[in-house]
């Protein structure tokens, strides 16, 4: 087929989290041509996997292998950042954990003046993406595309940590995608029967022998086609070669927090000093374009385990690997199935609060060198401020598209977040000396506990802490002078634009984001449909 010689009703940028969504959204009643451009390859043989992520995170044909600029938040670390580089983007590499965020994250974006953004206006979207088999029907979808499982891993580790966490006063939530986010809770997961629920097996799947939907791989956007403030179409490279595609309506970038404001600046849509700085001609200033990052900013804590076969270190060591493979072969249970963090807890870090500001979770395993499972049993534990209010940017270094962007996150650049950070830590503390742990805990491996003064943890924080890989908020939704997006997702400025991704988060949710992210695909669509006529 001769691409160029189509005009598409919609060009979808971007087959990640959101995008595979609107591909299968738009091209659904059969009215419009639908193109949706990927950068990455179709799949890899490995995602379907749930454990895949721990390998995946540092593949180069699965992952874009981003790193930050290092900035004293990190001390002076790169900070790396995966993102996924296949259909269904992020969601085909991730942990798979499915967090809505709490009411208060969307009804706060409505107050920024997001009208149509309430947790009530959201949550049909939510509900609608969804197949989930328990909670309650006012809160959660039996009839969507994304199957969403409450995952059947049990253990002595997790009986004990229940009864430590009620001893320190956190009680146990059967749903916290329901009526309250609040407690603790096993990890709610996009697994169904052992297998990865992206939203290229969930949404693309299903829509992909469409004749009305076309789909190429390994096609890297280079910049949008803008004539009079109007984006008319998309330049990309593939098989060795440069091409454009044009459109009858709509352009739609979801390409992510990191490459939708590249795309842009790119083709010359952002901030003047910045796309002149990289030695190309500006279309539209807009100085928003590529602020406001802000992502989830994670020191993870560590515990040796007293207790053998406790931890997978114990279980999935030597012969024991042979096991849980056999086990996931016969049962899709274990070790293979595991999703990032089984176990979770959102909590106030102080009395007087609405809601949580914490975010805890728990690895069952000790892992080394990134990815590779320790000899020594034990258990690792992430703590995260859930809104954080530190904000960092990306932004093009130069004219080459193929370039890797500047991305500067400042972590701990806000003294709330170390402040609240620092009670977390704590939090985490209390919860593993509590009597339950007695005689199954064993000495705290990171950071020690010698290290005990506010700014000793600050200081081990910045030499440690990694992301939990939720960045959002570079091409944000509002109407003030940084805004990138008005409440439907057009772009300031530019006809015929949109963007539809985490990129568009003004703040960030309660929690990881791929869940947000999906919902944002939906809305975007809905709003789409509902704007053009057939």
């Amino acid at each position: 087929m001769n691409l160029e010689t189509i005009k598409y009703d919609f060009i979808i940028v971007g087959g990640g989290s959101s995008g595979c969504v609107l591909a299968n959204r738009l091209s659904e009643n059969g009215h419009y041509d639908v193109l949706l451009i990927e950068a990455g390859k179709d799949k890899h043989i490995w995602s379907s996997i749930p454990i895949s992520f721990a390998t995946l995170m540092n593949n180069p044909k699965a992952n874009w292998l981003y790193k930050s600029e290092p900035d004293s938040g990190s001390n002076y670390r790169e900070i790396e950042i995966p993102r996924g580089k296949l259909l269904g983007g992020s969601s085909a590499i991730n942990g798979m954990v499915f967090v809505r965020g709490q009411p208060h994250d969307y009804n706060h974006w409505s107050q920024l003046g997001n009208r149509g953004w309430s947790y009530e206006e959201v949550l049909p979207f939510f509900k609608k993406m969804e197949t989930c088999s328990f909670g309650d029907d006012q809160f959660r979808g039996r009839n969507g595309p994304l199957i969403v499982t409450d995952p059947q891993e049990r253990g002595p580790l997790y009986d004990a940590m229940f009864d430590a966490a009620s001893q320190i006063g956190l009680q146990k939530n059967t749903d916290y995608n329901g009526a309250t986010q609040e407690g603790v809770a096993m990890t709610q997961a996009t697994i169904s029967k052992g297998k990865r629920q992206s939203t290229a097996t969930s949404y693309l799947s299903p829509a992909k022998k469409r004749e009305n939907l076309t789909i190429i791989t390994e096609a890297y956007a280079t910049k949008l086609i803008i004539d009079n403030k109007r984006c008319i179409g998309v330049e990309f490279y593939q098989s060795k070669r440069l091409r454009q595609v044009f459109v009858n309506r709509e352009v739609i970038v979801c390409s992510g927090t990191i490459n939708s404001p590249k795309l842009l600046e790119l083709s010359g849509i952002g901030d003047v000093d910045v796309i002149k700085n990289a030695g190309l001609l500006v279309h539209h200033h807009l100085p928003g374009v590529g602020k406001n990052l802000r992502d989830h900013y994670a020191p993870r804590m560590k515990w040796a385990i007293l207790k053998k076969g406790y931890t997978y270190n114990d279980k999935a060591k030597g012969l024991g690997m042979l096991f849980q493979a056999l086990n996931y072969i016969c049962f899709k249970s274990g070790f293979l199935a595991l999703p990032a963090a089984p176990m979770r807890a959102y909590v106030k870090s102080r009395e007087g609060l609405l809601s949580p500001d914490l975010g805890l979770s728990v690895n069952p395993f000790l892992i080394t060198n990134g990815v590779k499972l320790s000899r020594e049993s034990g258990f690792t534990m992430a703590v995260h401020v859930l809104r954080s209010e530190s904000t960092g940017t990306v932004h093009i270094k130069n004219l080459d598209p193929k370039c890797p962007p500047e991305i500067r996150f400042n972590f701990l650049s806000s003294d709330s977040d170390c402040q609240t950070l620092l009670k977390g830590m704590k939090v985490v503390r209390n919860w593993v000396n509590a009597d339950a742990m007695k005689g199954i805990v064993g000495c705290e491996l990171a950071p020690g506990v010698t290290t005990t003064a506010d700014e000793d943890l600050l200081n081990w924080v910045r030499n440690n802490a990694e992301t939990t890989y939720h960045p959002v908020g570079t091409c944000k939704m509002g109407m003030d002078p940084d805004a990138v997006v008005d409440n439907e997702l057009k772009v300031h400025g530019i006809l015929g634009l949109r963007i539809a991704d985490a990129s568009i988060m003004p703040t960030l949710t309660s929690g990881n984001t791929n869940a947000p992210a999906i919902m944002i695909g939906e809305k975007a669509a809905s709003m789409i449909l509902a704007a053009n006529t057939p």
